[in-house]
């Protein structure tokens, strides 16, 4: 078995939001509606987006934190480019989808490493692609589930992300510290009160999901 991860960039209203944000969207499709994680500082632009193109039917949370139940699903209302090459290649995908800085992010797996590559080349041949990981994966048994790195921790805002990585490459969490927050905060061209927040909001989220496993 193969997987590849692939960021599509195409007009759907939900990679016009996070291209505009810097917002995550983590999709899981229940046909008659859609599960939405929205993490990010942008809320009310993707908000907007949502309630343009399918509706908002819940909201739970608050902050740059917050779980959407739409009024329908976005593939009815949308164009559906990439169920189409999948179901031609006889290749699959694990949810959630992703849509963060402009493009959808979609894990795809296959038998034959032939069919990914078709899958690829159809796919690039409509819509700017590029792949993130490719590799072979054992194949999956009752006991040992196929799981990524990606389903085992907390979704991070790409602010989150940027400066959580930025901390971790300039030292923040060497002991003694070899930068401070205010030095992150300029190397990723934002209010130092801004960086902290968005480090504090990464470490918790990453604590709690590790936490259950020490």
């Amino acid at each position: 078995m193969y997987e590849a991860v692939f960021h599509v960039r195409g007009e759907g209203p939900y990679e016009r939001a996070t291209a505009e944000s810097t917002t995550r969207i983590d999709l899981w499709c229940n046909d008659h509606c859609d599960l939405l994680s929205i993490v990010g500082d942008g809320e009310e632009l993707v908000l907007d987006r949502i309630r343009e193109a399918v509706g908002v039917s819940q909201r739970l949370g608050d902050g740059d934190d917050r779980l959407i139940v739409t009024s329908a699903c976005l593939k009815q209302h949308a164009e559906g480019y990439v169920e189409q090459y999948l179901a031609a290649h006889d290749c699959l995908t694990l949810p959630p989808l992703r849509y963060e800085n402009g493009a959808k992010v979609v894990r795809v797996l296959a038998l034959d490493a032939a069919n990914l590559t078709a899958f690829y080349r159809d796919v690039a041949s409509d819509y700017a692609v590029t792949v993130e990981s490719k590799r072979e994966l054992p194949t999956p048994s009752v006991d040992a589930p196929l799981l990524s790195p990606d389903a085992l921790l907390p979704a991070l805002s790409p602010r989150q992300r940027e400066v959580y990585r930025t901390a971790h490459e300039q030292g923040y969490f060497e002991l003694p510290r070899e930068t401070t927050t205010a030095e992150i905060a300029a190397t990723v061209g934002i209010e130092r009160r801004t960086a902290e927040h968005h480090l504090r909001r990464a470490e918790k989220k990453l604590a709690d999901a590790l936490v259950d496993a020490l």
